[in-house]
């Protein structure tokens, strides 16, 4: 049976507390806070916190908030659930654990900091390729050339928004995939989660709602907390995107009224569809009807074949409405940090706040990117490196169908580098995730995706930067696992 909503924070909370991240004496976050970051009213959130405090776990102080109590002569006085899930896998955390995370998103910090904690032998989270995939003698060759013609580019500060040749660079790339852009309108930046970010600061205000997918890349949702906005979820499927009427109606009716929507229309993350271009078509046209600006996430779009992705939804922007947002980081090299964007109606500005924010893009490796992409050597480096992503996304399927047979479910993308688990409705995916990363196989739960507690029976797999080896491997140690994760249900399950 569902758990009531508060139940489900309390039991969250109760598991973070016994985790050693917040100790005696800590102050407990606000009701406010939690109904931020649960997305749930007040009176859902002061139910929680009284459910802690009848645990013991917590001691209320006039005008002050609640405070974190003797957590140790009160673990008995918990949850029968909570306390095996907590006594079966207990989580050492470092003792800046909280000051390395900021706590933000409390289940995606808690996962990072478990994580860092345990030896990894199969990486199934990070959600690039393998170091060998990348074109590394290349990108060294290009760098000795620019160093070469350009002595003097370690010691002279680098252009404002971008080097002109690396933006020329991706105009062109941009007008191949359907969508014309002047050099001039791209912003380089440290990788697309900056770019995310100078998009959300450019249209929206704290406190602001804004739009996104679930499940979501759960970057975003550390994104929208840390500027304190508030994310409304719009149900998205791996058939048809995100849904257009639902989002139709939270443009319409939600109040406070949508400030923005962030999608990403071509291969998901985590889901792995792409929208047709009739669809994405149609999400451009509802967000200008309602006068709300589309942040575009095209992040993965180059990780598959373009025939079978189409155009990025900015391709359908007439009038600068679309805040486009990429990276060289998955497709070329993680290393480079290099990151740009093409802000439309907003380009002044998020320059502005890219120039308070953090200046310069190192020109070396600008220069580098630059020099290798108007290659033909760049065209043929990514066929290859698409074919090899290809063939391990092959081998990850096969591997699903052997181990697990029909207990799973999951669609194949043509693109990308993961896979979108669906688990049986009484499996629980961040216990099947800890179990797991106790036998060194690290992977990334569903419940990390969405805002509120749900996904719980979702499991992320990235198999980009593992072997087939490793990939049979893990997703045979997963399998395993799977019995033993059917009862301990540590996130409600939902509709």
């Amino acid at each position: 049976m569902t758990q009531p909503l508060y139940q489900q924070i309390a039991d969250e909370y109760q598991r973070i507390i016994h985790s050693g991240a917040l100790k005696r004496g800590d102050r407990f976050p606000s009701i406010r806070h939690i109904m931020q970051t649960q997305q749930v009213s007040m009176s859902t959130a002061v139910q929680a916190c009284h459910v802690l405090e009848d645990w013991g776990l917590l001691r209320a102080k006039a005008r002050a908030g609640y405070f974190v109590e003797d957590v140790q002569a009160h673990k008995q006085t918990t949850s029968p659930s909570a306390a095996s899930t907590a006594t079966t896998h207990p989580t050492e955390l470092p003792e800046d654990w909280a000051k390395r995370y900021d706590g933000l998103h409390q289940l995606i910090s808690q996962w990072l900091a478990e994580a860092e904690q345990k030896p990894v032998h199969i990486d199934f989270m990070t959600a690039v390729a393998s170091p060998s995939l990348y074109p590394t003698a290349q990108l060294n060759r290009a760098a000795t050339s620019v160093l070469r013609r350009h002595p003097e580019i370690l010691t002279t500060f680098a252009r404002r928004y971008g080097h002109p040749k690396l933006r020329a660079v991706l105009a062109r790339r941009c007008a191949e995939r359907g969508m014309p852009l002047e050099g001039k309108a791209i912003t380089i930046t440290h990788g697309c989660i900056e770019a995310l970010n100078l998009a959300l600061r450019a249209v929206c205000s704290k406190g602001d709602v804004v739009a996104v997918e679930s499940p979501t890349f759960y970057g975003v949702l550390q994104a929208l907390e840390a500027q304190g906005l508030q994310p409304l979820e719009i149900p998205t499927s791996a058939e048809h995107g995100i849904s257009l009427d639902a989002l139709e109606m939270a443009l319409d009716t939600q109040q406070p009224p949508v400030r923005a929507v962030i999608c990403m229309p071509t291969l998901h993350n985590p889901l792995g569809c792409s929208m047709s271009d009739a669809n994405k078509q149609a999400l451009v046209a509802l967000c200008k009807r309602y006068q709300v600006p589309l942040i575009e996430d095209d992040i993965y779009a180059q990780t598959g074949p373009e025939q079978a992705l189409g155009k990025p939804a900015k391709a359908w922007d007439s009038d600068g409405s679309v805040i486009y947002c990429s990276s060289l980081n998955k497709v070329l090299a993680p290393g480079m940090r290099l990151g740009w964007m093409a802000a439309g109606k907003w380009q002044a500005r998020v320059e502005m706040l890219k120039y308070s924010q953090s200046r310069y893009i190192d020109e070396l490796n600008q220069l580098t990117a630059a020099s290798f992409m108007e290659s033909q050597a760049y065209d043929r480096y990514l066929l290859r490196f698409q074919a090899h992503l290809q063939q391990l996304r092959h081998c990850a399927a096969q591997a699903i169908e052997r181990s697990f047979g029909t207990q799973v479910q999951v669609i194949y993308p043509s693109g990308g580098m993961m896979l979108w688990l669906r688990l049986p409705d009484d499996a629980s995916a961040l216990e099947l995730s800890k179990r797991a990363l106790e036998q060194g196989v690290l992977t990334a739960p569903g419940p990390m995706f969405s805002s509120k507690p749900r996904m719980a029976h979702f499991l992320r797999l990235s198999y980009g930067a593992v072997s087939e080896a490793q990939i049979e491997n893990g997703i045979r140690i997963l399998a395993q696992l799977l019995p033993q994760c059917r009862i301990h249900a540590t996130l409600a399950k939902t509709a």
